[in-house]
């Protein structure tokens, strides 16, 4: 499904060549859950921003389904990442006036959906995370693992290729982050979602089903745990 032919991404500050990326290969098959890991600079959220389209590489290829997305024009990544990739950031990135409902369906309406398929499908993701009952709540009225669960449902509502997932947990207390890892568990496992999280917590690999771990912009390890 994914496949990654060593990727580069250099940074020039002053006279400094940093290599965040120095050289990563790797592929990802269908209804993968991979948890990116390393420590603080090692290129994983790096890695993470160019797999979602947020950021370009400097050398490499990047395809999804024998597409090379290297060699679309900005307008064609935009409507990929918009329509076919899902996020969910550690700060829930939600919008605080609007309810969990139309929180959930306003990339769908952004991506020209129907106001009638949008609602749907926001419903439809909700239930998905458990939030069926919570559609008419704000953001403020919310739990912080509630905010959370929200982000996940706008990120599956458009029924993504691929979830990418940026320290989900990062705000949240372990029962919270345990729970919001359950979430992401049962939308591998019940609807084979393919996704890509960055974490730092070594206790939350036990819900995925492959670690790819980064030093210095390489890959050290690569490996599959179920």
């Amino acid at each position: 499904m994914i496949q990654v032919k060593n990727l580069k991404r250099y940074y020039k500050t002053g006279d400094v060549i940093i290599k965040a990326l120095n050289g990563v290969s790797f592929n990802v098959e269908k209804g993968e859950f991979i948890a990116i890991m390393g420590a603080s600079g090692s290129g994983k959220t790096t890695l993470l921003r160019i797999l979602g389209l947020i950021d370009h590489q400097t050398k490499g290829d990047y395809l999804i389904k024998e597409l090379n997305l290297k060699i679309l024009p900005e307008e064609q990544r935009r409507y990929y990442r918009l329509t076919q990739l899902g996020y969910v950031f550690q700060d829930y990135a939600l919008i605080n006036e609007m309810t969990a409902l139309e929180n959930v369906s306003i990339l769908s309406l952004m991506a020209d959906g129907s106001k009638k398929e949008s609602i749907e499908t926001a419903h439809e993701a909700l239930k998905k995370v458990g939030l069926d009952g919570m559609v008419n709540r704000i953001p403020d009225k919310l739990s912080g693992g509630e905010k959370q669960r929200v982000a996940i449902a706008r990120a599956i509502a458009k029924k993504p290729n691929i979830l990418f997932a940026d320290e989900p947990c990062a705000n949240l207390d372990s029962k919270t982050s345990e729970q919001v890892l359950n979430v992401f568990k049962d939308l591998n496992e019940k609807y084979n979602q393919t996704i890509i999280m960055v974490t730092h917590e070594k206790w939350h690999t036990k819900f995925v089903s492959r670690i790819i771990t980064l030093k210095d912009g390489l890959i050290i390890s690569d490996k599959k745990i179920k």
